[in-house]
């Protein structure tokens, strides 16, 4: 099959290949896969910045958001059967959504919402289920609690943006000029231009700023939280909770811990705290989260549709930051994008 590998890490370890279908466990789905979404963890991961707690083995097929259709079922999978359409973040370790086929873990599968085309659907699991387990699972989003969203127009953020409102909170975000139209139809309350203005200074008394920005925006956010508020962030620094979700070593605990020191002694200073965050893939909330596309409450952002040959092309796009709003999506379907 042709497939996207990560031969060596770095800007330049990934480069098409053929590779030999993957093997089809007594648990997995193998997928025939129609469109893969492109997301900044699929650089982080190329480049390595993780290879000391996820250990791929050189060469491996890069990609962590697909859709497609089943084509082989192992023994033991119950409730996915050939023919049907999926979508999936499949697990740390058995990524590999850049390619023809791949063999997923059935718990990490879900029906496609019907709502959505299958290029739609790849553009939704990571970001569908990081938004739920920031604003669910760990900072248990109340109606009527305040949240701020950095950079509500990407694909992450246009995602929390629309999810924060159905679960009743009033929503802020930062955007620039061209993208406030956007951020405000999916449900932003109070948008602030980041060219215009410090959104530290005119926003305050937060529970929830998720930072998908770091450096000085981190800290910047951590003065916009009420006593007792949290700030989650999705590009670190890392802390010991993340070494522990990764089952690694205790040391690595500690270096993390390290590594946020500063910012957790600043936001401790305030009353406040800093966590952060790195997803889980989970096909039982996909289900959930799909009920919600289908309903209409959650939609797609889109912002470009590339071919699959051109994979490299797509991960360039969103790595130079030329993406306007939303995912980019690679199809294998002929002339789409």
């Amino acid at each position: 099959m042709k497939a996207f590998v990560v031969e060596k890490y770095g800007k330049d370890g990934v480069r098409a290949a053929e590779r030999p279908e993957p093997p089809v466990g007594d648990r997995d789905v193998l997928v025939r896969v129609s469109a893969a979404g492109i997301n900044p963890l699929d650089k982080l991961v190329r480049d390595g910045e993780f290879k000391q707690v996820l250990k791929y083995k050189l060469p491996f097929v890069l990609g962590h958001d697909v859709a497609g259709v089943v084509t082989r079922v192992g023994s033991a999978v119950r409730g996915f059967q050939v023919g049907d359409e999926v979508y999936a973040r499949p697990r740390d370790l058995r990524i590999g959504g850049f390619a023809e086929f791949i063999a997923i873990d059935m718990d990490d599968v879900a029906p496609k919402p019907a709502s959505l085309t299958l290029q739609e659907a790849a553009a939704v699991p990571l970001v569908a289920l990081a938004a739920w387990q920031i604003l669910v699972d760990r900072a248990q989003v109340q109606p009527g609690q305040k949240v701020l969203i950095h950079a509500g127009a990407g694909g992450l953020g246009s995602t929390v943006i629309q999810l924060a409102k159905h679960l009743g909170a009033m929503v802020a975000t930062t955007a620039n000029t061209d993208s406030e139209k956007l951020v405000r139809d999916l449900g932003a309350d109070v948008v602030v231009d980041y060219t215009q203005e410090d959104f530290s200074k005119v926003l305050s008394g937060y529970d929830l700023v998720l930072d998908s920005v770091g450096g000085a925006n981190l800290e910047k956010s951590l003065a916009v939280l009420k006593p007792g508020g949290l700030a989650v962030s999705v590009v670190g620094p890392p802390d010991a909770g993340f070494a522990k979700q990764l089952g690694a070593p205790f040391f690595m605990g500690l270096v993390m811990n390290a590594l946020s020191r500063k910012v957790r002694k600043k936001a401790k200073a305030r009353g406040v705290r800093y966590e952060f965050f790195f997803m889980q893939a989970n096909g039982s909330q996909l289900r959930e989260l799909g009920a919600l596309y289908d309903s209409g409450r959650l939609r797609p952002v889109i912002d470009s549709t590339f071919p699959f040959d051109r994979t490299l092309e797509a991960m360039a796009h969103v790595e130079q930051g030329r993406t306007k709003a939303g995912k980019v999506v690679v199809s294998m379907v002929p002339d789409n994008g």
